[in-house]
C-alpha cells in the first residue's frame, strides 16, 4: 500500500513539474513579442500619462498569456510537497531556461544555407526578406533580459512558497483561495518590477529604461496578473479535486499536512 502511495505521489510531481517546467520554458521564447490587450479587444488605446507624463497602454508580452498555469502549478506543487519542491523544481527549471537559451545563442550563430535564403528572400507582398536575420531578431534575446528573468522567476518562486507556507500557518487546511491568491499576488508584485529594473534599467545600455518607465510598465504587468491569479482561482479548487480523487481523500489530506510540517 504504502509502495502505491510513493508511486502515486511521484506520478503527481513529475506530472505537475511537467507542467511547470514546459510552461515557464515556453513563455519565456514567446515573451519577446508585445502585443496589445486593447488591439485585441478592438479597443483604442488606453494612453494613460503617468509618472512624468510617460504614456502607457495596456501591452504585455506574450509569454504573459500562459503564466497563470505556472502560478496555478507552484500553488498546487506547494500545496502537496511543501517548499522544497517549489525550489527544487524552480531551480531546474531556471537551469533549463538558461539551457534553451545557451542553444538558441548558438543556433542563431550557425551559418545560414544558401537556398534557404533564397527560397525566402521576399515575403508574401513581394519585399526583401532576410529570414536569418529575423530568425536571430525574434529568438536571441538580450543578456539583460536573461539575467533579469532568471532572476526575477527564482526570486518570485521562492517568495511565493515562503508567502503559502505564511499564510497556511493561519489558514490552515482550509481558504486554499486566500493562500494561493495571496502568495501570487505578494510574489508577482515583486516579479512584475525586478524583471524589468534588470533587464532595461540596470542591463538596459543606450536603451535604458527610466525608473518611471519601468514603474509604469510594471503597474501595467501587475494589474494583469493580479486579475488573472483572480479569476483563475475556480481552476485551483478543480486541481484539488482531480489531485484527491487521484492519490484519495485521507492519502491526500496526510500528503498536504507533510509538506506543511516538513518546514513549520
Amino acid at each position: 500500500m504504502e509502495a502505491l502511495i510513493e508511486k502515486k505521489k511521484t506520478n503527481l510531481f513529475i506530472v505537475l513539474s511537467g507542467i511547470f517546467l514546459t510552461n515557464a520554458i515556453v513563455a519565456e521564447v514567446i515573451g519577446v513579442k508585445i502585443f496589445s490587450v486593447e488591439g485585441l479587444l478592438g479597443i483604442k488605446p488606453a494612453s494613460i500619462h503617468v509618472m512624468e507624463d510617460f504614456v502607457l497602454d495596456f501591452n504585455l508580452t506574450a509569454g504573459a498569456i500562459i503564466w497563470p498555469i505556472v502560478f496555478i502549478t507552484t500553488d498546487i506543487i506547494n500545496e502537496y510537497f511543501g517548499r522544497d519542491g517549489v525550489k527544487r523544481i524552480s531551480y531546474l527549471t531556471a537551469i533549463f531556461i538558461a539551457y534553451v537559451f545557451l542553444v538558441i545563442w548558438v543556433a542563431t550563430q550557425l551559418p545560414a544555407a544558401g537556398f534557404w535564403l533564397e527560397v525566402n528572400k521576399v515575403d508574401e507582398t513581394g519585399n526583401s526578406f532576410n529570414i536569418d536575420y529575423s530568425f536571430s531578431r525574434i529568438f536571441r534575446q538580450g543578456l539583460g533580459i536573461i539575467v533579469g528573468s532568471i532572476s526575477a522567476f527564482i526570486v518570485g518562486q521562492l517568495l511565493d512558497a515562503y508567502m503559502f507556507h505564511i499564510i497556511r500557518k493561519y489558514t490552515g487546511s482550509k481558504m486554499i483561495w486566500l493562500r494561493a491568491t495571496g502568495s501570487t499576488l505578494i510574489s508577482q508584485l515583486i516579479d512584475s518590477f525586478l524583471v524589468l529594473f534588470i533587464a532595461f534599467n540596470l542591463f538596459g545600455g543606450s536603451n535604458k529604461w527610466s525608473i518611471a518607465q519601468v514603474c509604469a510598465v510594471g503597474i501595467i504587468n501587475y494589474i494583469y496578473k493580479f486579475s488573472v491569479a483572480i479569476i483563475l482561482t475556480p481552476l485551483l479548487y478543480i486541481a484539488h479535486t482531480i489531485i484527491d480523487n487521484y492519490l484519495g481523500r485521507e492519502t491526500s489530506e496526510k500528503i498536504i499536512e507533510a509538506a506543511y510540517e516538513e518546514k513549520k
